[in-house]
């Protein structure tokens, strides 16, 4: 197939990958033709790049990350306007058979319409972020607001347009039939997300590691990827303050985003010595600190209604992590880590429960193998990049 992937966080492909570019790599490797559209990342490289053998179609914009809501949006609006605009200028065939875009944002489905009717493409939605609602639930938006009723609009848009939808999880599909009755269900399919397997270092080359950041004989628990309202990491912070009296317990925080600096206030304002924050690392650089840790966090916000999977479990289940989970009661995560017997979740905001389950992992070293092993067996045998490429075809050459 000719694909067109339209994209929103696409790193420099020659630099290092994320999720979606993977699977792009996957369908390159496979035979297929493959362009990629997203912003550029700097005002040299714009215009048609070559990104790993990817042709690569880099498009100036507003900035898109760390910035406030208002800027953001108006940049977020502005994005299908840009992406067309470049694309009539590339003086590329722009007769594809598909058009693979995720959410976020919705707005690209403006663009993978126009690619439709002009070319008659078929699209294939990766549902990751479900908007407006998501921004609803962390009250950056009112509902019933002309916002709401804007964007409500692009979102069924996207759905109507799309003629595959691959959703993270049996929740996900619940919850879009739900509230888009007339979404044909067929259209609809699991798509969970996926990741490479990396390699796992020995133990020498992990206390090495603990050495430099300081924390041989501690009990490490990491988090890692973004810090933003969706994580809620008041709830973070107020599980470390209820083990600041174990001493060998240490929280490792390394990421970015718009509350890293609300959460460093509100760790200074607690003066809490149990916890670190450090800045985002290469994906590598962070795969290795990660595995001198003993288990993963993760944290989402109470107050989402909507069944989010986060993507960081990938890396946890990579490096045999057992995780701890503080999530909202209506994603179906919790269910999953059940199923597998590869971490322990708890309803968001309750601190004491999640602390009798941290210590329950803290005193029981095989219990956090097994749950790190079942982890690992089933990244290695659902989640891998070739799966999701597996997926991606069945479901387009029907």
């Amino acid at each position: 197939m000719r694909i067109i992937y339209l994209g929103l966080a696409v790193p420099n492909m020659n630099e290092y990958h994320n999720m979606f570019t993977e699977l792009l790599v996957e369908f390159r490797n496979n035979g297929h033709e493959v362009m990629v559209v997203g912003p550029a990342y700097d005002e040299e490289h714009t215009g048609m790049q070559l990104e790993d053998n990817i042709p690569t179609l880099r498009v100036p914009t507003l900035k898109l990350f760390n910035v406030g809501k208002i800027q953001k949006g108006l940049a977020t609006l502005l994005l299908p306007f840009q992406y067309k605009k470049a694309l009539k200028k590339c003086k590329v065939d722009l007769d594809f058979d598909l058009v693979i875009m995720p959410t976020p944002p919705i707005t690209l489905i403006d663009v993978a319409s126009w690619l439709k009717k002009k070319y008659k493409s078929k699209v294939y939605l990766i549902l990751r972020d479900i908007f407006p609602q998501n921004a609803v639930d962390l009250k950056m938006m009112r509902k019933k607001g002309p916002a709401y009723y804007f964007f409500r609009k692009k979102e069924e848009k996207m759905y109507r347009t799309s003629d595959y939808i691959g959703c993270m999880s049996q929740g996900n599909i619940d919850f879009v039939l739900k509230y888009n009755p007339n979404i044909a269900a067929n259209k609809l399919h699991l798509l969970p997300n996926w990741g490479r397997l990396q390699h796992l270092q020995n133990e020498a080359e992990n206390l090495k590691i603990k050495e430099e950041y300081d924390l041989v004989n501690k009990f490490i628990v990491i988090f890692g990827g973004n810090i933003g309202k969706p994580q809620k990491m008041e709830n973070v912070v107020a599980l470390a303050k209820a083990c600041n009296n174990i001493k060998d317990i240490f929280f490792l925080i390394l990421g970015g985003g718009n509350e890293k600096v609300h959460l460093e206030n509100l760790i200074n304002s607690e003066k809490l010595t149990n916890i670190l924050v450090k800045d985002y690392l290469t994906r590598e650089g962070y795969f290795k600190v990660l595995q001198i840790a003993d288990l993963g966090l993760i944290s989402l916000s109470e107050d989402f209604t909507i069944p989010n999977i986060p993507s960081k479990s990938l890396a946890y289940f990579n490096a045999k992590k057992p995780i701890l989970a503080s999530i909202d009661k209506n994603t179906d995560f919790g269910i999953k880590l059940e199923e597998l017997n590869a971490g322990i979740w708890v309803e968001a905001g309750k601190t004491s429960e999640l602390k009798e389950k941290l210590l329950s992992l803290y005193s029981d070293e095989e219990k956090r193998r097994k749950m790190g092993e079942n982890g690992y067996n089933y990244m290695r045998g659902f989640l891998q990049t070739s799966m999701a490429y597996k997926t991606v075809l069945e479901h387009t050459n029907k």
